[in-house]
């Protein structure tokens, strides 16, 4: 097995900027990313709020996307795709989130939704796989867990001057 997950990572971060539809959904989740990073990696309310728009702006984009391919029939096989999965369950962790940061309460064991700092870093990377302009593969997801760890020590200690 041969795999060059370095190629396979570019693939998934220039996709987005390669289709104008993406565009809108794609920038504001690096926004926030950036965001995230220069705030206080201490979980609070406002991490939550942040956390909770990131994923409901990504469900959003993605529903957006798919009642557009679907003519908006949901189907009782769709239910059951990797894809409308992935995207119910980002929704209710952002509307968890976003409630949750409002509140200022969060639900009996969900306090993990005020750490915001890196899961942007995943909305971004199965962006273009959400949106159906690539595939779900094993090749994609080892990928973006590879880089996950040397992605986020590069925006930790480089972000570091810029932070408090």
């Amino acid at each position: 097995m041969n795999t060059n997950f370095a190629a396979i990572f570019w693939e998934l971060v220039r996709t987005p900027f390669l289709h104008v539809d993406m565009i809108w959904g794609i920038v504001p989740l690096y926004f926030g990313w950036i965001v995230n990073e220069i705030t206080s990696s201490k979980a609070s309310f406002k991490t939550a709020i942040q956390t909770g728009f990131s994923f409901c702006w990504a469900a959003a984009h993605w529903l957006y996307q798919y009642s557009a391919e679907s003519e908006g029939k949901l189907t009782v096989t769709a239910l059951f795709a990797v894809n409308i999965i992935v995207t119910v369950g980002v929704g209710i962790a952002g509307v968890t989130a976003l409630i949750s940061g409002i509140r200022r309460k969060y639900p009996k064991y969900c306090s993990f939704l005020g750490h915001s700092r890196f899961s942007n870093y995943f909305m971004i990377a199965i962006f273009p796989i959400q949106s159906n302009y690539l595939a779900w593969s094993w090749d994609r997801l080892t990928a973006i867990a590879l880089f996950a760890v040397p992605l986020w020590v590069l925006l930790h200690f480089g972000l570091m001057p810029v932070r408090k």
